[in-house]
């Protein structure tokens, strides 16, 4: 199914209250995108974190913008330097903040305002357990997350670990936003299974655009 509408304009889906999947909205954008990863990631390399319960993430993971997500044994935080350099997270590019706020404008949140910017790695297994966006200063701001690479299986559930779940192919270009009554929804990503994007090749990676507040 790998870009299989790669030709058509982009056409959005809704997902629950609050949440709508925009197919292809990256996808015009996606070289410029992936060209920004690689110079946010010789700044800030990416590097699998480990969460406070000691299990090493399989994602690797780096940030960008004024605030950027952590995790140690100590716990989850955003902060405003890179732990790994001990310099402030590269800036967050152009590219990322204009397609951020055309996403969230296009989904019903006008005043998105992102402060930061986590930038996921995915090889194939590698996965990303069911969790909430909850270590924001602010849970009014909406998430903005946008895919590019191999395809992958979104799981989107309810405000319990155990509600039923959704579960929605993710491609190339594909952006989802979620907020209002979703906003602390559970969600993750099922293993990565192993494929070939023509511009990615076996790699997955997705941004994730939010308000974190002024932590520091």
């Amino acid at each position: 199914m790998l870009d299989l509408f790669a030709d058509e304009a982009p056409w959005q889906e809704p997902l629950a209250a609050g949440a709508v999947i925009l197919r292809r909205q990256a996808l015009s954008q996606s070289s410029e995108l992936l060209a920004a990863i690689e110079q946010v990631a010789a700044l800030s390399p990416f590097r699998q974190m480990v969460t406070p319960g000691g299990y090493t993430m399989s994602v690797s993971m780096t940030n960008c913008g004024p605030l950027g997500w952590s995790t140690d044994r100590h716990g989850y935080c955003y902060t405003a330097r890179d732990p790994l350099t001990g310099k402030s997270w590269p800036s967050m590019p152009d590219v990322f903040r204009r397609l951020a706020l055309e996403a969230a404008t296009l989904a019903g949140y006008a005043d998105f305002s992102p402060d930061a910017c986590l930038i996921n790695r995915y090889l194939p297994g590698a996965k990303l357990s069911l969790h909430q966006d909850k270590d924001e200063a602010t849970l009014s701001a909406p998430i903005v997350s946008v895919s590019l690479g191999l395809p992958a299986v979104f799981q989107f559930g309810g405000l319990k670990r155990n509600d039923p779940l959704q579960r929605v192919l993710l491609e190339h270009g594909d952006v989802v936003v979620w907020g209002g009554e979703s906003r602390l929804f559970y969600h993750g990503i099922q293993p990565l299974k192993p494929g070939h994007h023509p511009q990615v090749g076996s790699l997955r990676y997705n941004l994730t655009f939010r308000h974190a507040g002024n932590q520091e």
